[in-house]
């Protein structure tokens, strides 16, 4: 299998040389995009649409066609893998997703497995497959999944929080029970992870989207060790190529070094973080993903390119190591012409700067 037409997303995450920075956005197949939300409305609900590869494949798709990215991300959802657990996970009207049965018992806590990928989430590897088929090798297609601790914040509080307290409550009080969560999970995760390099994924990420609640001590305990044992449990290389891996903790800029130090090919940043700064803190160890704040999409296009070059300023000199990204997901209120004038901006200014 050879690399894509456009290998420069992968050649960044390796250190290789580019001819300009690569851009991908996080939720770039979503709620901004007319296109998809009529789709979404023709799948029924968002689960349905999740679970039909061929609408996972053609949202996927859709930000492709209106925009010059330079890689595709897997449409799917982080809580695939806490449903395939048997949770029982539903989305509410306008309230996001609910667990029908959190893990708050010590008896589920021992009872929970991890579950077969190809058996239970066969939907998502069928997806993997036909968006492959599709993109024809134009551009890699990134794989993804929830990081162990941010999967159990979801698990044990049952929906979204604001303050956490039933899995910090759960950590403080009896480790052993969260401990326990974790280990199913990470294994959860890296057998899922490998099952979509298997079917097709050029390039993986894991969202620590809540690790950056814990305290500097319960990081490392409770979701940088997880994260690490499933880094060291991915599959590497696939016919031939190398499948890089990326990290991403929101509000994490604490502890940039000690993600850079678990093995993975490339840290994400969100946008509370210089990303002159990272690079001077990780050196060449990593490659850095990010960070211009969603937020910026809401200004004039002409205000958009010029923080979009800031960022490509601070991260410096040199064509090797930067994939550029939001600091966190697009929101649904963007303006579809916002990401046109920030991928021109981003192709234009990183040319510029390699001359």
């Amino acid at each position: 299998m050879s690399r894509p037409k456009n290998d420069t997303f992968l050649r960044a995450l390796l250190k290789e040389p580019t001819e300009y920075t690569p851009l991908w956005l996080m939720r770039q197949a979503g709620r901004y995009l007319p296109e998809y939300c009529e789709t979404r409305k023709r799948a029924g609900d968002f689960l349905k649409l999740c679970k039909s590869p061929a609408l996972a494949c053609e949202v996927t798709l859709q930000p492709l066609a209106r925009y010059d990215l330079d890689a595709a991300i897997l449409f799917s959802d982080i809580l695939t893998v806490p449903d395939a657990m048997g949770l029982g996970l539903y989305f509410a009207e306008g309230e996001g997703p609910r667990f029908e049965r959190p893990l708050r018992e010590e008896w589920a806590i021992n009872n929970l497995s991890a579950p077969d990928s190809y058996e239970h989430l066969g939907y998502v590897m069928d997806a993997v497959g036909e968006i492959r088929r599709a993109l024809d090798n134009s551009v890699p297609l990134i794989g993804f999944s929830g990081s162990p601790y941010t999967l159990a914040c979801y698990m044990v509080e049952g929906q979204g929080s604001s303050d956490f307290r039933h899995i910090k409550g759960m950590l403080y009080n009896r480790p052993d029970l969260l401990h326990r969560i974790l280990s199913v999970t990470a294994d959860a995760v890296t057998s899922y992870l490998n099952a979509q390099i298997d079917s097709g994924a050029q390039a993986v990420m894991i969202f620590d989207t809540w690790g950056g609640s814990l305290s500097h001590a319960a990081y490392r305990e409770f979701s940088l060790a997880y994260m690490q044992r499933i880094v060291a449990g991915l599959q590497k290389e696939k016919d031939g190529q190398r499948i890089p891996c990326i990290v991403f903790t929101k509000n994490g800029g604490l502890w940039l070094e000690q993600i850079a130090a678990i093995g993975c090919d490339a840290v994400g940043l969100d946008w509370t973080v210089d990303i002159g700064e990272a690079r001077r803190r990780v050196g060449d160890q990593v490659a850095l993903q990010g960070n211009l704040d969603p937020n910026v999409l809401f200004a004039a296009p002409e205000i958009v390119a010029a923080e979009a070059r800031k960022v490509l300023d601070s991260f410096g000199p040199g064509n090797t190591g930067h994939v550029f990204n939001l600091g966190h997901g697009i929101s649904q209120f963007t303006p579809p012409e916002s990401v046109t004038a920030l991928v021109e901006a981003v192709h234009g200014h990183s040319r510029l700067l390699r001359k």
